[in-house]
C-alpha cells in the first residue's frame, strides 16, 4: 500500500509521499475546481464529461447544491459518483473537496433556511448561531459537502452596500463573537465530521467606495488592523477557521487577491494560519479584467499564487494551462505550486476524505429539514426581530380585533423573506450566453421560484402567519398595493379602501434580496438612497393619511432611512430577512405570543447623506463643528447600534467594578443587576462599552466589549457579570505596535450604545 493511503501514518509523512508521486499536471489539477453542472446532463452524472475534466484529479467541486438543483438524496448520490470516479478512474485516486454556500443555511433544495446574518446578529446571542451552524454542518456533511463558503466576517459601515445583509453588522467585537461561534459550530470539535468554514472577504469589503460592491476600500493601516482584520484574526486563533477567501477589491492600489502582505505576511506569518486560501469566484482573472495589473491570465496566476491563493474558484482558468506554462518556462517555481498543493492535500487528509469519501444518501434525505430544525429556525427568526417603535403600547395587537388589513408587496411573499444566498434566491435561474449575441442572459429554470412561490422547504408568508394566528376570530383583508420596485400606483386606491375598512393596517414593505437586476438588496445590488424601493413610501403615506392605525413591518436586508415614517407611524417592526419561519415569527411578535428582544447590529441613518454613521466614531467625529448637526439633518443616527424595544421594561442597578486598578495582564469584573420591571416576561440585551479616556492615539468614544441576552419573568432580578481582560483594551500605538497603555478607562453599561444607564471607571497601571 502507498504510504499516503496509510491512515496510521502522520499527515506530514503521507503528504510527503503523495507529493513525490505526483506529476506537474496532477499537482496543478489540485489547484482548481469545476462546477458540478459541467459533469451532468439532465441531472445525471456523465462518465464522458468526467473523463474530459477530471482525468488528472481535481481540487474541488463548486456549488454542487445550486448548480445541480438536486434534492438531498440525489445530491448525496452525485457526491458519491464524483468521488467514485476520482478514486477509481484517476491514477492516484485523490478525492475532491466539495463546497457550497451556507451563509444562513445550506444552499441546497429543501435545506433549512434560517434568518439572514444581519438578523442573526440582531439576536445578540452567539450560542444560538453555534446551534444553527451545527445543523448546517449535519445537513452538508450528509450530502457529501466538506467546505462552506461562509461566514462573512466583513465589518459593514456603509448601508448602501448591498451585502450588508450578509454581515453581522458594524461593530468588530459583535462580528467577532458571532464569527467564532459560527466557525466552531460548522467545523465541530472533530473536523473529520465537520465542514470547513471559509472566512470572507479578506479584508475590508464592508467599506467600499460609494457603497458600491467591489469598489476600492480606503482604510488606513490602524483602522484596518483594529476594526477590519480583528474579526478574522479571532475567528482563526479562537475559532480555528481552516479556510479564508480573498476579497475582490483593492487597498491602496493592491488588489486583495494579489496582496502577499495580506495573504501570507499577516495571515500566515503573523497569525499562524495553516488552512487554505481560496479565491473568490473569478477573482484571479479579475486581476486582468477589473484591476488591470496583469497582461494576461498567466501573469495573474503567478501573482495570485505568489500572494498566497491556493485554489482557484469556481472553475479552472488562470491556474490551468496558463500556470502550467509559467512553471515549464521557469517563470513560476514548482516549489510554489507544491506549497499550495501541500496545503490542499493536508486539508483533505484532515477531513478524512481518503478513508471516507462516501456518504449514505438516505441519511441526507432524513436530516435535511427535520421538525426540530424548523423550530430552531422559528426561534432564530423571533429573536432576530427588532421593535423600533411602539407609541402608546399599540403593539401587541389583540387577537380579538375585528378586522385586520394586511397590505404591501412583501405581505404575501414567501421568496422575499429569504436572503440572497439561499437556494430559492439563486436556484431558479442560470446565466447562459445568448446564441446570437454571446452576451450572458438570465434563463429561468424554476417558474414557481420566479413567481415567488417556495415549496421546498415550506416557507410561511406573513399573511399566512397572521391568518393562522387569528383564525376564527378576526377578519383578514389583503391587498398588495404596489410592487417592490416599480412606479405604478394603480393598487393604491384598493389599498386605501382596504385600510379604511379595517381596525388596523399591517403594512409589510421592504425589498427583494438576490443577485439579479430585479432585486433591491444583496450582492451586486447597491443603493444610493436608503428609502423604500419604488413607490412603497408613497403607499405607506397614502394609508397613514386614512387615519387607520398603521403597523409597519420592514422586510429588508439593509438599514432603511425611514424619514417621516419614524415620526408618524405609531408602530414599526424590523424583521430583516427572517427565513422560512418568518411569517410565524412576525405574527408571534405582532400578537404578543413572543416579546421582541432583538437589537440593531447596525445604526440606522436618518438620511443617506450621513453615511457612514456608526456609534464607535472618534471624539472629533459624529458631529459637525461647531454647531453639531447638518444644516438639513441631525448628525446622529435615527436608531443607534444596540437599540431595540420590548413589551416590558427593565431596570439596571448595582454597578460593581473590581478591581479598580489592574495590570495589563489582568482581568476586570463588571457586575450589574437587571430587573424586569414590567408585567410581561421578556429578553434584554445587556451591553458593556468602554472608553479609553486619554490615549497616545485617538480612540473611539465607545467600544462594545461585552453583551449578554437574558430572559426575565415579571419582577425577576438577575446579577449579570462580564469579565473584561485588560488585553482587550489594546490598540495600535503611534509605532503600530499593539499595546495596552496605562490610564483610566470609563465603563458604560446600558441597553443600547446611546442608552447608557450605569457608568464607572477603572485604571490600568504598570
Amino acid at each position: 500500500m502507498d504510504v499516503f493511503r496509510d491512515s496510521t501514518k502522520s499527515i506530514k509523512t503521507r503528504l510527503k509521499d503523495l507529493l513525490s508521486e505526483m506529476t506537474l499536471e496532477e499537482k496543478i489539477s489540485q489547484l482548481g475546481s469545476v462546477f458540478s453542472s459541467a459533469l451532468l446532463e439532465d441531472g445525471k452524472f456523465i462518465l464522458e464529461k468526467a473523463e474530459g475534466l477530471l482525468s488528472n484529479g481535481i481540487g474541488q467541486i463548486s456549488a454542487i447544491g445550486r448548480t445541480s438543483g438536486l434534492p438531498p438524496r440525489e445530491l448525496a448520490g452525485l457526491s458519491n459518483e464524483i468521488q467514485k470516479f476520482l478514486r477509481e478512474n484517476t491514477r492516484l485516486g485523490i478525492p475532491a473537496i466539495i463546497h457550497e454556500e451556507c451563509l444562513n443555511g445550506f444552499r441546497a433544495k429543501g435545506a433549512t433556511i434560517f434568518a439572514q446574518n444581519i438578523g442573526l446578529a440582531s439576536t445578540f446571542e452567539s450560542d444560538l448561531l453555534g446551534r444553527i451552524t451545527d445543523v448546517i454542518r449535519q445537513q452538508m456533511r450528509a450530502a457529501g459537502i466538506h467546505q462552506g463558503l461562509a461566514p462573512v466576517v466583513d465589518v459593514a459601515r456603509d448601508p448602501r452596500w448591498g451585502r450588508v445583509e450578509e454581515t453581522f453588522g458594524e461593530d468588530p467585537y459583535l462580528v467577532t463573537r458571532m464569527a467564532v461561534s459560527y466557525v466552531r459550530g460548522l467545523q465541530s470539535d472533530d473536523i473529520s465530521q465537520g465542514v470547513v468554514a471559509t472566512l470572507k472577504h479578506f479584508v475590508g469589503h464592508g467599506l467600499p467606495e460609494g457603497g458600491m460592491n467591489c469598489a476600492p476600500a480606503h482604510i488606513p493601516p490602524r483602522l484596518l488592523r483594529e476594526v477590519y482584520l480583528y474579526p478574522f484574526e479571532k475567528a482563526i486563533k479562537e475559532g480555528g477557521a481552516l479556510s479564508v477567501m480573498n476579497a475582490y477589491h483593492e487597498l491602496d492600489g493592491i488588489p486583495c487577491g494579489a496582496s502577499e502582505e495580506l495573504l501570507t505576511g499577516i495571515l500566515r506569518n503573523e497569525w499562524g494560519f495553516d488552512g487554505i486560501v481560496v479565491s473568490d469566484y473569478y477573482a484571479i482573472s479579475q486581476l486582468v479584467t477589473s484591476h488591470r495589473i496583469c497582461q494576461g491570465n498567466a501573469d495573474a496566476a503567478r501573482l495570485a499564487l505568489e500572494a498566497g491563493i491556493d485554489i482557484e474558484l469556481p472553475v479552472f482558468h488562470c491556474y490551468a494551462q496558463p500556470l502550467k506554462e509559467q512553471v515549464e518556462k521557469g517563470v513560476v517555481s514548482e516549489a510554489l505550486v507544491d506549497r499550495a498543493v501541500s496545503r490542499i492535500l493536508s486539508l483533505k487528509f484532515k477531513l478524512g476524505l481518503f478513508e471516507n469519501p462516501y456518504v449514505e444518501s438516505e441519511k441526507a434525505a432524513h436530516v435535511i429539514n427535520m421538525p426540530e430544525y424548523r423550530e430552531l429556525a422559528l426561534e432564530a427568526a423571533r429573536k432576530s426581530i427588532v421593535l423600533l417603535k411602539n407609541d402608546n403600547a399599540w403593539l401587541p395587537l389583540d387577537k380579538d380585533i375585528r378586522t385586520i388589513a394586511v397590505i404591501g408587496p412583501n405581505a404575501d411573499s414567501q421568496r422575499n423573506l429569504l436572503g440572497d444566498y439561499t437556494y430559492p434566491s439563486g436556484a431558479g435561474y442560470e446565466l447562459a450566453p445568448n446564441k446570437d449575441t454571446g452576451k450572458a442572459e438570465v434563463v429561468w429554470k424554476d417558474r414557481e421560484i420566479l413567481a415567488g412561490i417556495v415549496k421546498v422547504p415550506p416557507v410561511i408568508s406573513i399573511l399566512e402567519g397572521i391568518r393562522a394566528k387569528v383564525a376564527g376570530n378576526a377578519r383578514v383583508l389583503y391587498t398588495r398595493g404596489c410592487e417592490i420596485n416599480d412606479a405604478s400606483t394603480e393598487g393604491f386606491a384598493e389599498a386605501v379602501k382596504t385600510a379604511r375598512s379595517a381596525d388596523v393596517a399591517v403594512v409589510v414593505v421592504g425589498g427583494k434580496s438576490g443577485l439579479l437586476p430585479d432585486c433591491t438588496c444583496g450582492e451586486m445590488r447597491d443603493s444610493a438612497g436608503l428609502g423604500l424601493p419604488g413607490v412603497q413610501e408613497s403607499l405607506v403615506k397614502a394609508i397613514s393619511e386614512t387615519g387607520a392605525p398603521v403597523v409597519l413591518v420592514l422586510i429588508n436586508g439593509r438599514p432603511c432611512a425611514l424619514t417621516w415614517m419614524a415620526e408618524k407611524i405609531p408602530a414599526i417592526v424590523e424583521a430583516w430577512l427572517p427565513g422560512q419561519e418568518g411569517g410565524r415569527a412576525v405574527a408571534d411578535v405582532l400578537f404578543g405570543d413572543y416579546n421582541p428582544g432583538g437589537k440593531l447590529p447596525v445604526s440606522f441613518p436618518e438620511n443617506a447623506g450621513q453615511v457612514p454613521v456608526y456609534y464607535g466614531h472618534k471624539p472629533s467625529g459624529g458631529r459637525s463643528a461647531v454647531w453639531g448637526d447638518y444644516v438639513d439633518c441631525r448628525a446622529g443616527p435615527l436608531f443607534e447600534f444596540g437599540y431595540g424595544l420590548s413589551y416590558t421594561t427593565f431596570g439596571f442597578s448595582g454597578l460593581s467594578i473590581e478591581p479598580k486598578k489592574v495590570s495589563p495582564a489582568g482581568d476586570v469584573s463588571v457586575k450589574i443587576n437587571v430587573q424586569n420591571t414590567g408585567n410581561r416576561a421578556g429578553d434584554e440585551v445587556v451591553q458593556l462599552y468602554i472608553n479609553d479616556v486619554v490615549a497616545s492615539v485617538t480612540r473611539p468614544v465607545k467600544e462594545l466589549k461585552g453583551f449578554q441576552r437574558i430572559h426575565l419573568k415579571p419582577g425577576e432580578k438577575k446579577r449579570v457579570e462580564f469579565t473584561l481582560p485588560a488585553e482587550s483594551l489594546a490598540f495600535y500605538n503611534r509605532n503600530m505596535k499593539r499595546v495596552v497603555e496605562p490610564g483610566f478607562f470609563k465603563v458604560m453599561v446600558g441597553r443600547s450604545s446611546a442608552d447608557i444607564l450605569l457608568e464607572g471607571e477603572f485604571e490600568v497601571v504598570g
